[in-house]
């Protein structure tokens, strides 16, 4: 039995052992000259162990006795945030290194958070859900403040911390909550009892409880407050880590708990969600307006996005999930090419977040102007770019669940959204030169996740985005 479990869980064993590795290789062989090294290693091992996930092939099985599962679902969920953790280690190595704050926990931390990450996928159970996302969670609040000589960067952790540990208090308090209307942490369990009619008013608190503690971590309205400051004050590798990998692994986590545990319950949660969804959608449309900086308007973008993403949530059926795991494919590819981009920005070797900086930007780099033009068509929606096709599958989502309101709240926050990314574009095009432009970090590295990534936007549309393998996954979490 216990070997039946272990190889269940191989991938995450071998990751962990890699961290543990590369800990040891970084505390006895100097520390901070094995940095660079690590972060390749790292995005490797991940790159590989995603590969190993993806050729497995092996039938859905479950360990500990339900409490890890490895299915479909799981499976294309661990090998979005591993390839999107890989991407961004790799695009940060430089920029981190020239500017003294690349540290050999670096890497590290960013696997650990990965495993904790792969843990709350494949999570079956109340416990497992937890513990998967406090090791995430531990992890990303010392990344997010690891420049130590930053007053903002160290604001930045202290806020995630605070605001994090209050997310975790509501999110146990309704698991407690849960388990003690049903009697149990598993969710096989707890679809037995809230698949039997009406669900009781102390359970119905307990999901909204759960469901408040999980939105923190998508960062939707109202648990939003934290997304911001902490992206402004981050690190900008750290900041596009938190705009990929997490965010898939949390929205994948609320689906995995609302379906496999509350699969009986959709018309109790779907009205939570899609109110979530469109106060996400407005808050970040408009409230991203007047926005300068550009990893603070990236923010208010990733607030809007997860609000979109919810409504293939909200719909409470498999084409539903479908959309949501394609959706959220397309959003970390979309963002990691952005952040590529806002990496390159710089003036005299300091990085600049001004979208001012980026007037005239065309006339400069043609090219680089021509593929964050793509990006953000993309990212506002935009047809024929493939984000406008990940818009189109939740709204399709939402249509076919009744949710036509929803649908047409949506459309019109995209209308409003677009203004932002399209001032960009306005600045890149027709913006008029100020003296003080943005000049251009030649790497190799950013160039190419750059390029690639719109590439992908433009020529994704042949085949949606990996669609058949989303569908697959969402069958295999669906129990309604």
């Amino acid at each position: 039995m216990v070997a039946a479990d272990l190889s269940v869980i191989l991938p995450e064993i071998l990751l962990s052992v890699f961290a543990m590795a590369a800990l040891l290789a970084g505390v006895y062989g100097g520390k901070d000259r094995w940095a660079p090294m690590l972060v390749w290693a790292a995005s490797a091992a991940m790159l590989l162990i995603a590969a190993f996930i993806g050729l497995r092939g092996a039938p859905g099985a479950v360990a500990f006795g339900g409490m890890f599962v490895d299915d479909a679902f799981s499976r294309f969920a661990k090998i979005v945030v591993l390839v999107s953790a890989a991407a961004v280690l790799a695009m940060s190595q430089d920029y981190m290194q020239r500017r003294g704050i690349l540290r050999f926990e670096y890497p590290i931390l960013i696997v650990l958070a990965a495993v904790g990450m792969m843990m709350m996928v494949s999570a079956g159970d109340l416990m497992a859900l937890y513990m998967g996302l406090e090791l995430q969670s531990l992890a990303l609040y010392v990344v997010a403040s690891l420049r130590r000589d930053s007053a903002k960067s160290t604001e930045a952790g202290l806020k995630y911390f605070v605001l994090g540990a209050l997310s975790s208090g509501l999110l146990l308090y309704g698991a407690s909550l849960v388990y003690g209307y049903t009697g149990t942490t598993l969710f096989s369990g707890i679809v037995q009892v809230a698949g039997q009619g009406d669900i009781s008013l102390g359970l119905l608190f307990g999901l909204v409880f759960v469901i408040a503690g999980l939105a923190f971590k998508v960062s939707a309205v109202p648990f939003h407050m934290w997304t911001p400051d902490v992206y402004e004050g981050a690190p900008t590798p750290v900041t596009a880590f938190f705009a990929t990998a997490p965010k898939v692994a949390a929205m994948a986590l609320f689906a995995r708990v609302l379906h496999d545990a509350f699969g009986g319950a959709v018309r109790d949660w779907s009205q939570v969600i899609a109110l979530l969804s469109v106060l996400s959608m407005f808050l970040g449309a408009i409230a991203a307006i007047g926005q300068t900086n550009i990893k603070r308007l990236m923010a208010y973008s990733s607030i809007a996005h997860m609000g979109y993403a919810l409504i293939g949530l909200a719909a409470g059926t498999a084409l539903g999930v479908q959309a949501l795991l394609v959706y959220m494919a397309i959003y970390v590819t979309m963002n990691v090419g952005t952040f590529a981009f806002i990496l390159m920005m710089e003036r005299d070797g300091q990085p600049v977040t001004d979208i001012n900086a980026l007037r005239m930007y065309s006339r400069r780099e043609p090219a680089r102007a021509l593929a964050m033009l793509i990006l953000l068509f993309s990212l506002a929606g935009v047809p024929p770019m493939l984000g406008f096709f990940a818009k189109l599958a939740v709204w399709q989502a939402g249509l076919d669940a009744g949710l036509v309101w929803l649908v047409v709240a949506s459309a019109v926050a995209s209308a409003i959204g677009a203004f932002y990314y399209l001032r960009i574009v306005f600045y890149m095009y027709f913006g008029e030169e100020d003296g003080d432009e943005v000049e251009t970090n030649t790497s190799p590295v950013l160039y190419a996740f750059l390029m690639g990534s719109a590439a992908i936007m433009v020529l994704g549309i042949a085949n949606m985005f990996g669609v058949d393998q989303a569908a697959a996954a969402a069958a295999a979490v669906l129990v309604n």
